[in-house]
């Protein structure tokens, strides 16, 4: 049950991710990441009462919280690279480096000693990413910026995880509600300092990215929800595996729905980019 609890959780981010960036398309990205935390802190808020019914200590909200200053760095850079068009690239550079970077933090900051096989997916990111970031034809520059994106976004999904890792094993869902809560306000600072060029669409069109925005938060705070009730029935270890491969369905919805074009090296790098994560998340 557990494995199936991972699975519905990384099926759950997957679709959010696609979803969001789907929506960045039509409307500001900035105003999709604003929706995106206020579809999670609903979900996440109503769940928080069934599934941890005692509130934790305050110095787990606050993790939480700064958790969720990360959440919003990852998701606010996260769909601008995809409303820039580069879903199969953004994502999965995403990913890597957000499990990547909190073992390297874990090295330097914690004394940690992470397994070969971590070692082994760190060092195959570096020719992963910049196989990815060649691009096709007349595309490397398209390329790089995304790259640059899912970067960016990555270091805010590591402190996002760093910090939620620090909330006691007792603080449940409310960590993550406390989380939603200064997400949203620090996409309310983004929206002042990261300069937005969108130019708004048709009425339809905003429309549709309005509930595109709450529909891949709700499927964010589901996923959320879904992970830790695979941890409780499963091993930590073989939870964060199954749920670390919610990268293949953007990328493969990217390119199947979306028609994005990818180079042969392209699609090896980001095959070796997601054999990392998972690399990583199982070592």
């Amino acid at each position: 049950m557990g494995v199936l609890l991972a699975l519905g959780s990384a099926v759950n981010y997957g679709l959010s991710d696609y979803v969001g960036g789907v929506a960045s398309r039509r409307a500001s990205f900035l105003r999709i990441a604003m929706l995106g935390q206020i579809g999670a802190f609903v979900v996440v808020g109503l769940a928080a009462p069934f599934v941890s019914p005692t509130m934790p200590p305050w110095a787990d909200l606050a993790w939480g919280g700064l958790s969720g200053v990360g959440t919003a760095i990852g998701m606010t850079f996260l769909f601008r690279g995809m409303g820039r068009g580069a879903v199969s690239i953004v994502v999965p550079t995403s990913a890597v480096g957000g499990v990547a970077l909190p073992i390297l933090v874990g090295v330097a900051v914690l004394g940690e000693r992470p397994e070969l096989l971590a070692w082994l997916g760190i060092a195959l990111t570096v020719p992963a990413l910049w196989v990815i970031s060649r691009g096709n034809g007349g595309d490397g520059h398209a390329a790089r910026t995304a790259v640059l994106d899912g970067l960016v976004a990555s270091v805010g999904i590591a402190l996002q995880y760093l910090a939620l890792a620090q909330a006691g094993p007792d603080s449940g869902v409310w960590a993550v509600v406390a989380g939603r809560v200064t997400s949203i306000a620090t996409v309310l600072v983004l929206r002042v300092i990261v300069p937005d060029k969108h130019t708004e669409v048709a009425e339809d069109g905003s429309r549709r990215a309005t509930y595109g925005g709450l529909l891949a938060g709700a499927l964010a705070g589901l996923a959320l929800v879904c992970f830790l009730y695979a941890t409780r029935s499963e091993l930590v270890t073989v939870a964060v595996v199954v749920a670390s491969l919610y990268p293949v369905v953007p990328v493969i919805l990217s390119v199947t729905v979306l028609r994005e074009r990818l180079s042969r090296v392209q699609g090896v790098g980001l095959v070796a980019a997601m054999a990392a994560t998972v690399m990583i998340a199982a070592a």
